[in-house]
């Protein structure tokens, strides 16, 4: 999983944009099992605290996620500098080389927010920003990252775009029933 699919999992667990409806990180526990499947590594401390910290990330990258250009970049800076972030190379747990920025004792939140910042700098430098969206269907406010060759992904998960999918094609059989009435 890369840093930008977890980063839109995470930002994804809020009840406006989870596949439940509700929050999907109500506890603790939640958390632990979320990380612990995106294979973070470091200090987890697994209580009120890291949660509430984490939870407040998680509406911090969602409002990122809707910018561009120098209002992007100086979110991006001003994260780094909050961490004092100064990056890294590691290989641990299996994994190749990659970049760290913080210690893996920092709380969960902040190497969370430098993680993110990394991420979203590279996006920056590879002028993908536009690649970054919210999702198309009108009732949700899923985020993704369209890394399609072509760059054409509209929807957060196959369960939206098949909604959507469904209601045009029942709008237009209705089209077709009306318009077969007038005939």
């Amino acid at each position: 999983m890369t840093a930008l699919d977890f980063f839109t999992d995470l930002a994804n667990t809020t009840p406006s944009a989870s596949r439940t409806g509700t929050d999907e990180l109500p506890t603790p526990e939640a958390l632990v099992e979320l990380v612990t499947r995106a294979l973070y590594s470091g200090r987890i401390d697994g209580d009120q605290r890291e949660l509430d910290d984490v939870l407040r990330f998680r509406q911090r990258i969602r409002a990122v996620w809707s910018l561009d250009g120098e209002p992007l970049v100086e979110r991006i800076n001003e994260m780094l500098r909050e961490a004092n972030a100064l990056p890294f190379l590691v290989r641990h747990d299996g994994l190749d080389w990659h970049l760290h920025a913080t210690s893996p004792d920092a709380p969960l939140a902040e190497r969370m927010s430098v993680e993110a910042a990394l991420a979203l700098s590279e996006v920056v430098r590879m002028d993908a920003v536009a690649r970054m969206r919210v999702c198309a269907a009108d009732d949700c406010d899923g985020l993704l990252m369209d890394l399609s060759r072509n760059g054409s992904k509209r929807f957060c998960s196959v369960r939206c775009s098949n909604r959507v999918n469904m209601i045009a094609f029942r709008e237009r059989q209705q089209d077709r029933g009306d318009d077969a009435g007038r005939s």
